[in-house]
């Protein structure tokens, strides 16, 4: 049974009157992190935990408790800005896997949330789910609460392929699952897939996707897999066991899927995620991010943005219980970004975006290197903006890399 870590002083927070200057100006958000899963997946290296590994170090009670403390100490703290608290016109409870505090507990979520900064009108609500800890109940629960999108783990329909990442869920459950929360009242629900895992044919990846487009979803999340540094995937691929994913392969089965998915009509807004077209079926918490809006991360491990700092809390649930106990936000660490550095997260986000590079971001060297990816196929350019190609979507970091030196 493990035990908890020893507390150490959290760090403290410097917000400067420039940063709190456009707080409730610019698009503001909540995102809570639920830190637990049932099994560890092999691929994952997210800031997750196990019951096993915690113990009794920490638990979802003590984790709910220190964030209603986390999220009333950060209204306190924005309430220094001259605007006042702001309200948040997203919420989104990732993991890790929320669902697995039931319908009842991911309620008190968001009633946590409504009490600290209080919810716009329209809000958009996200929730995080396995797949195998919901149900019709669970989903009933979730709109009456006021959550008003689903975001279902699905990864593949291929049992082969689910055994490699190491997911539990059965290959129909998603869909199953994606048609509850349809039949509940939500009219927006994502499927996540990832695709490139060793194994995995264009067969197998073409059944996956015959499934997402017959649940129904007006949102696809499809990722490349990506071996982190100590998962149980990298060390099985260290040793041999399976190879690691192909670079050629990946760009196929990427260009697979933005093909099925466009002919159903979910089109790509980001290089990652694909929407239809009407209603409001694009992610605004994820768009907040990547058009540099501000979000306070509550939880073990999340990440804050704030008028260009940054920060982000200590990651053992039972640290960031004990630092809130002691009336301590839980800072780990921060930072104040440079003008530089703040210019060129703006350029990566924005050309990662359907919407664009707009030119009047770039000096004059940048706009030459991005006249030269016009000219290489790369970037197409529309009314003072540069959009990628379909081309470019695959080679989306080293265009950007080319504007930026």
């Amino acid at each position: 049974m493990s035990s908890a870590p020893t507390v150490s002083a959290a760090a403290s927070l410097e917000l400067s009157d420039a940063a709190l200057r456009g707080v409730g100006k610019r698009p503001f958000g909540v995102y809570v992190h639920v830190p637990f899963c049932a099994t560890r997946c092999g691929y994952c290296d997210f800031n997750t935990y196990t019951a096993g590994e915690l113990g009794s170090s920490a638990s979802p009670q003590s984790w709910l408790d220190a964030m209603r403390t986390e999220l009333d100490l950060a209204a306190g703290r924005l309430a220094q800005s001259p605007g006042g608290v702001p309200v948040a016109q997203t919420v989104f409870v990732g993991g890790g896997t929320p669902s697995l505090l039931g319908g009842d507990g991911l309620a008190a979520v968001l009633d946590a949330v409504k009490s600290s900064f209080g919810l716009a009108p329209g809000a958009e609500v996200t929730t995080e789910s396995n797949p195998e800890s919901t149900g019709p109940e669970f989903f009933d629960r979730l709109r009456a609460a006021g959550y008003t999108r689903i975001s279902l783990g699905m990864q593949s329909a291929a049992p082969h392929v689910l055994k490699v990442l190491d997911r539990v869920h059965t290959p129909g459950r998603p869909v199953a699952a994606a048609r509850e929360a349809r039949a509940a009242g939500f009219d927006h629900v994502n499927l996540d897939l990832i695709y490139g895992t060793p194994g995995e044919r264009a067969g197998d990846l073409d059944r996956s996707l015959d499934a997402v487009l017959d649940a129904g979803v007006d949102h696809v999340s499809a990722y490349a897999l990506i071996v982190e540094d100590g998962t149980a995937l990298s060390r099985r691929i260290r040793r041999g066991e399976l190879p690691a994913p192909d670079d050629d392969v990946l760009a196929e089965r990427y260009e697979q899927v933005d093909a099925r998915l466009s002919a159903a009509g979910l089109n790509w807004y980001e290089v990652s995620n694909w929407a239809a077209d009407a209603g409001d079926s694009r992610c605004r918490h994820n768009l907040g991010y990547w058009d540099g809006g501000d979000w306070w991360g509550a939880g073990p491990g999340a990440h804050s943005h704030v008028g260009g700092v940054r920060w982000w809390n200590v990651k053992h649930p039972a640290r960031y219980a004990q630092t809130l106990a002691d009336g301590v936000l839980p800072v780990q660490d921060s930072e104040k970004l440079t003008e530089a550095e703040a210019h060129t997260e703006e350029v990566m986000l924005t050309t990662r975006l359907r919407t664009g590079l707009p030119s009047g971001l770039l000096d004059a060297a940048e706009r030459a290197a991005a006249d030269e990816l016009v000219t290489d196929g790369l970037l197409r350019e529309v009314r003072d903006t540069f959009v990628l190609t379909g081309r470019g979507r695959l080679l989306a970091d080293a265009v950007v890399r080319r504007v930026l030196t």
